[in-house]
């Protein structure tokens, strides 16, 4: 599969500090190489430069890693995104920022698109994750957004809010997951104004 421009080099990801965050970090790479099901906890304690128990002393077991990942991502990206809104008013362009904040955060870490498009998705069970707090949180924000928009007469009234959050986040969960699987060579960030422009000009 084709190198993507906009994936960052290890110097440009933000490099954990922490044995655990070294662990964490670890697994998202070996998951995304070898996939979840396929990967010992020894090729991770390998990468992460810990002996194989060290990781039993912080997590149970390769599905507490996985698990942990999609949390503690999830919760970072979230009060990442709140920031970046924090200081702005106007629905249309906390809508923008939401979008590309979205495609930025996983355009820049191809193995951690991976994980969370690919290797969370392989059991219902996993999948029963994406429907878990941290997402909820998520969508709460986009239907916040949309009912913002629609109060300032921004956007339409009779758009159900929760629908367009999760017709949203639906589109923007696919285009992360086109990015991965394909082999073209394109910046996943690059695709940001197109989509905001769809979401909010809509088809007529």
């Amino acid at each position: 599969m084709a190198r993507h421009a906009s994936t960052a080099s290890k110097a440009e990801i933000a490099q954990p500090q922490t044995k655990r965050e070294r662990i964490l970090r670890a697994a998202i790479d070996v998951f995304a190489q070898s996939g979840y099901f396929n990967a010992k906890v020894s090729e991770i304690a390998r990468a992460a430069g810990v002996a194989d128990g060290t990781i039993y002393l912080y997590f149970d077991g390769k599905e507490d890693l996985l698990v942990s990942i999609f949390r503690e991502y999830t919760r970072n990206y979230l009060q990442s995104l709140e920031r970046d809104l924090a200081n702005v008013n106007r629905p249309e362009e906390r809508m923008r920022i939401t979008i590309r904040h979205h495609l930025q955060a996983l355009g820049r870490d191809r193995s951690l698109a991976i994980v969370a498009q690919v290797e969370l998705r392989h059991s219902l069970k996993f999948m029963t994750l994406l429907s878990h707090q941290e997402i909820a949180d998520y969508l709460n924000i986009l239907r916040k957004i949309v009912e913002h928009g629609q109060s300032e007469g921004v956007f339409r009234r009779n758009l159900h809010p929760q629908l367009v959050a999760k017709a949203v986040f639906g589109i923007l969960d696919e285009m992360v997951t086109s990015w991965v699987l394909s082999e073209k060579d394109y910046a996943l960030a690059d695709q940001a104004d197109p989509v905001a422009d769809l979401v909010l000009n809509g088809l007529l």
